[in-house]
């Protein structure tokens, strides 16, 4: 996972409401074998038109948008089923950040678990992000748990440890080798084969 303290970038503002994981990512992605490659796929079924060509009235195909970082959207965000390889759509894309009213619950996890942080604020702050023009930036400044645009800043909060993580770089398996004597000298003490 990559390190996150402070980022600065442009959004895409993507308003709707509940938002599931099958909008993200549609089901026939899931069979891939691979943690990577899955940012031609987010937002599929919105994205193209039945013939495969690009729906020219979606966002993410704005020429101007294509490098945005954060996204922002509407409420309860990625509900819907477990699907991790939504978050790795959303990563792959470019996201570094998705700022909603409120997320599913796994999809939260998901976020916090492959490095792309999910921030939430109130409707009047994402009403201000969304307007905004495809050069202006944001900032998101983790260690104060800001979200900066302009004369305009929002507080945000985040559980310690997932914080932690980001402002590391350190996934679960990572934290968990920070303890590997420890692990290997208990290991000893319970082995029958001493």
């Amino acid at each position: 996972m990559d390190k996150f303290t402070v980022h600065t970038g442009t959004t895409l503002a993507i308003m709707n409401d509940n938002i599931d994981t099958d909008q993200l990512l549609p089901k026939q992605f899931l069979k891939r074998l691979t943690k990577k490659g899955y940012e031609d796929a987010l937002f599929f079924e919105w994205r193209y038109k039945e013939d495969g060509s690009n729906n020219p009235d979606f966002i993410l195909n704005d020429p101007e948008r294509q490098d945005a970082s954060i996204l922002i959207t509407g409420d309860s965000f990625g509900i819907g089923s477990s699907r991790e390889h939504a978050v790795w759509a959303l990563r792959d894309w470019g996201f570094k950040a998705v700022i909603a009213g409120s997320f599913g619950p796994i999809l939260y996890m998901n976020c916090t678990k492959n490095g792309v942080l999910p921030i939430e604020l109130p409707k009047e702050a994402r009403e201000t992000l969304s307007k905004l023009t495809p050069t202006e930036q944001v900032t998101i400044d983790l260690p104060k748990q800001e979200v900066i645009c302009g004369e305009h800043s929002w507080h945000f909060d985040i559980n310690s440890s997932w914080k932690e993580k980001f402002l590391t770089g350190e996934d679960d398996i990572d934290q968990t080798m920070r303890y590997k004597d420890q692990i290997s000298a208990y290991e000893v003490q319970i082995s029958p084969y001493q």
